[in-house]
């Protein structure tokens, strides 16, 4: 469960599937409401600090553009963050957008150099004392910190928006703004960071590179070199992405889920943020999976026919991040409570899933498998490396209670790819040997 979660009561869910059971019929048009509006305004109330970028007039040939645009803070003393938000000036071409926080004279100086507003700014600010402090996606809403946090902002700094702009965008204005609160008083310093990437040493099975028709999955992993409190986290994929999923190890092997996005939509993105604050102490491993499909299968693909796809910030590239919000553990962090309000009703038994169950994981010698719906003949194992090798087909039964049980004993330890299929859905789960 996640804080401030949007959610469809069990009859809510029941009156849209009968309504598509029954064809979407249209209803009475004279009783339709009028088409919602882009939002232009604030959702934070009073913001202390306001902040809006020149007019820019988009226009991308072939290529995504990434633009920087500088807005000088006016801070005289350093500030904490509390809650940030960020409009769109024009959601019908922004990507996304990277809020970044610096001290130095350079992106000034680049801003300068450049005769149109802002300046280009592919993979970030041109500034190694940039900051991250903020993200927007589609999807997005208003970030608040926990309670006694907040990110710290240094007098005199400047807020810089790196915006992404698509390709193929002919003469549309954006005019992006950012709104900001702060604490009166000094705050634990919160920090942003993606320990979970498409870079090295994170990703464990890389490069990221998926062939035309093709479907592959990729491996990430970070070891924390501290404690420290997680309270939110945002996965990030392109149009290739399928599903990704974060979760962490313990030096028990315990296992704690963090997010688990079975079906990507690229669409439609958020950060999520825990209703607990989460201890995560030194020597705990985050991992990430992600599972991208390049086939002409895939609607969302960008290419027709299929082309091979590689690591870029473009839209038509892939990516593979985990953004995840933390501070310094202190004692009793994991009793801050976020949002402590339960929902009622929520629905929760007519949408289906066909996603396969994988316990335990970490396992020892054995590994059962659940929710398939093939028969037993149908189905068919393999195991892989983290170099995408075969090293097995495992050996399975099938239990009284319908489940599959998988022998591992002949697998070395270590981290695999199982690839499942019981005759019509196909998956692959990453499993832990120990």
């Amino acid at each position: 469960r996640y804080a401030h979660e949007s959610l469809l009561r069990n009859e809510e869910i029941k009156t849209i599937s009968d309504w598509v059971d029954a064809g979407s019929p249209m209803g009475d048009v004279n009783k339709a409401p009028a088409d919602p509006k882009a939002k232009t305004e604030t959702s934070i109330i009073s913001p202390d600090l306001r902040l809006k970028m020149p007019n820019y007039a988009v226009n991308t040939s072939a290529k995504d553009e990434y633009r920087c645009f500088v807005l000088p803070t006016g801070l005289s003393a350093e500030k904490f963050l509390t809650e940030i938000e960020i409009v769109p000036g024009n959601f019908s071409v922004v990507h996304h957008v990277l809020v970044f926080h610096d001290t130095s004279n350079i992106p000034a100086s680049l801003d300068l150099a450049d005769p149109n507003p802002g300046y280009l700014g592919f993979g970030g600010t041109g500034s190694s004392s940039s900051k991250l402090i903020g993200v927007w996606v589609p999807g997005q809403d208003p970030f608040k910190m926990p309670p006694g946090m907040g990110i710290k902002l240094e007098k005199g700094g400047s807020i810089i928006l790196q915006i992404h702009y698509p390709p193929y965008i002919n003469n549309i204005t954006d005019s992006s703004k950012v709104y900001f609160k702060f604490a009166p008083t000094t705050l634990r310093e919160v920090a942003i960071a993606s320990p979970i990437s498409h870079t090295a040493p994170s990703l464990q099975n890389g490069p990221l590179y998926i062939p035309a028709n093709q479907e592959k999955t990729f491996i990430s992993k970070y070891t924390l070199p501290a404690n420290v409190s997680i309270f939110a986290v945002a996965p990030h994929m392109h149009l290739l992405g399928s599903s990704i999923k974060s979760f962490a190890v313990g030096t028990a092997n315990d296992t704690v889920p963090i997010v688990d996005i079975p079906k990507w939509n690229f669409h439609w993105q958020r950060t999520y943020i825990f209703p607990k604050i989460m201890k995560a102490p030194k020597n705990m491993v985050l991992w990430g999976t992600a599972s991208y499909n390049n086939t002409a299968a895939n609607k969302n693909n960008p290419n027709n026919p299929p082309q091979a796809v590689s690591l870029g910030e473009g839209t038509g590239d892939e990516m593979l991040l985990i953004y995840y919000w933390y501070a310094i553990y202190q004692n009793g962090d994991e009793n801050i409570v976020i949002d402590g309000s339960t929902p009622k009703n929520v629905g929760t038994t007519v949408l289906k899933s066909t996603s396969f169950k994988v316990y335990p994981n970490p396992a020892n010698t054995v590994i059962h498998v659940e929710n398939w719906s093939g028969k037993p003949e149908n189905m068919h194992c393999e195991l892989y490396n983290l170099s995408g090798q075969l090293i097995k087909i495992p050996v399975f039964e099938i239990l009284p209670n319908g489940a599959m049980q998988l022998d591992l004993s002949n697998v070395a330890v270590g981290t695999y790819l199982l690839k499942l299929n019981d005759g019509s859905n196909t998956q692959v789960k990453t499993i832990i040997r120990n």
